[in-house]
């Protein structure tokens, strides 16, 4: 299917499984990085004196630099490989940490979470970029539903230990906690995450005007843009939810308790638990179908935040459980974006189509927290203290961007599919017609079995009534007690 990377076929040894844990650690103390602060956006508030606009712009800042360096990252890993910008990656979080710690003032925070956004972009592609380039293909689409799922420890880590941290502790020894394990990462890969990729060195002697012909060739290819448009789709709202509007919510909208609150966030791991390997297993069985992975996911979301928004006055407990049930599920649906880029590019690319890839969510979620600041400026809230009313209509914006995606899925899935008649004769049948055809191999599979099932049956009747006609030959044992002991056959 299009042009697909290639992977070793050979069974992963120790040292790759060693070198994928440490790019994974990497990827948790990325994503620890990148939530910390949507469980301060209060503290915030109060630290530096902020709106929620002002306090919207610290993570929109932080997504931006994310999103904005995810294409250059792309580049530089298939040119240079995934090592070198880990281990930067990991000491740019934790310089960002630690600036962030002392600050007191807007401006020094906001060049702390520029580090960190840079940090952050530095290390997800490069890890998914060693997957593709020492894991077999077939395990490709699972490890990097394990990778997803793995990452979402960090926002754990955020939402229960830090979270108390932060209450028990001051703001400048919480984040210089968060510092600590951004320095740890980068110590670890510098041990452990080693070998640079094999596509790495094809790209060395590139010209700058190359480089530009490797990102427009990567955008070009609708698979790709089917890609950038399911990352775009899919994770935004939890990712909204998770590192700045949610908590805040559910504590000064909702009137939970701090406890709850961040016993709610951690449904997002539980959830990616489950339905990562699901997915992985959906994506490798069924290659056709990963657009409808990716678009029942944003509908699940939207008709989760329907239930909400809708509700009269404040949402209960078991429907905020049930929103963060069906919103997770974008976590492991935006990790159908990276398989799309992995099977339309080649190796050579695979590092660019993947940034791109990764610009989609990142892109969404950063306007939809701008965005839900400006309406909750615009209805008035005072500083830290938001109702609930205003919340409503500023969660109501992500329907926007559903609007927009699912329609770019439909539109980009389309040519693909035509790409994929023309140049690979693979032709996509109707939905109904895979339904019905997958119907017919069940009940073939059924009949099969009940066949077998008959047959063997079958068999043990007739060998039940050989049985019972040879034991009507044997001689029957006398009465007499003087008569000899049976046989040994016979007892």
């Amino acid at each position: 299917m299009g042009k697909q990377s290639t992977a070793p076929s050979a069974k992963p040894s120790r040292a790759v499984w060693i070198c994928y844990a440490a790019g994974v650690f990497a990827y948790v103390v990325a994503v620890f990085n990148r939530t910390s602060f949507g469980v301060a956006a209060v503290p915030a508030a109060e630290r530096f004196q902020a709106s929620a606009s002002d306090i919207a712009m610290f993570t929109v800042v932080q997504l931006v630099v994310y999103a904005g360096m995810q294409i250059p990252v792309g580049v530089m890993v298939d040119r240079y490989g995934p090592r070198r910008l880990v281990i930067t990656g990991a000491f740019m979080m934790a310089a960002g940490q630690a600036l962030l710690s002392i600050s007191t003032a807007v401006t020094p925070a906001l060049l702390a979470r520029i580090l960190i956004g840079a940090g952050d972009a530095l290390t997800f592609a490069c890890v998914l970029r060693k997957v593709a380039d020492t894991f077999p293909a077939r395990l490709v689409p699972h490890i990097t539903q394990l990778t997803g799922l793995l990452g979402q420890l960090g926002q754990l880590i955020s939402a229960i230990p830090f979270a108390a941290l932060l209450a028990a502790t001051s703001w400048t020894t919480s984040f210089l906690a968060v510092a600590a394990h951004a320095l740890l990462a980068g110590i670890l890969a510098i041990a452990f995450f080693r070998g640079e990729t094999s596509g790495g060195k094809q790209l060395q002697s590139l010209r700058p005007g190359d480089v530009v012909r490797q990102i427009t060739n990567a955008w070009r290819h609708p698979g790709t843009r089917l890609g950038f448009w399911s990352h775009f789709v899919t994770p935004f709202s939890v990712t909204t939810f998770a590192m700045l509007w949610g908590y805040p919510f559910m504590t000064e909208g909702l009137g939970f308790s701090q406890r709850t609150a961040s016993t709610m966030l951690t449904i997002n791991v539980l959830v990616a638990l489950v339905a990562s390997p699901l997915m992985g297993r959906l994506v490798s069985r069924h290659p056709l179908r990963r657009s409808m992975i990716v678009l029942a996911c944003a509908i699940a979301a939207a008709l989760g935040w329907t239930l909400v928004l809708l509700w009269p006055g404040a949402a209960p407990a078991w429907t905020i459980a049930l929103l963060m049930v069906l919103i997770s599920l974008g976590g492991p649906g935006s990790m159908v974006g990276f398989d799309f880029a992995r099977t339309f590019n080649p190796t050579s690319r695979l590092g660019t189509a993947t940034g791109i890839v990764n610009v989609g969510g990142f892109f969404a979620a950063l306007v939809t927290m701008f965005a839900m600041g400006m309406i909750l400026d615009a209805l008035g809230s005072e500083r830290g203290n938001y109702s609930l009313e205003s919340f409503k209509w500023a969660f109501a914006f992500q329907y926007v961007v559903w609007a927009i995606g699912i329609v770019m899925i439909v539109r980009n899935r389309d040519r693909t599919r035509r790409i994929l008649a023309r140049e690979d004769e693979i032709v996509v049948p109707p939905l109904r017609s895979a339904l019905r055809r997958d119907w017919n191999r069940y009940q073939m599979r059924k009949n099969r079995e009940r066949l077998a099932a008959r047959k063997v049956a079958e068999r043990d009747n007739a060998s039940r009534e050989a049985a019972a006609r040879e034991a009507g030959r044997r001689p029957v044992a006398s009465d007499d007690d003087s008569a000899p002991d049976p046989p040994d056959w016979q007892i």
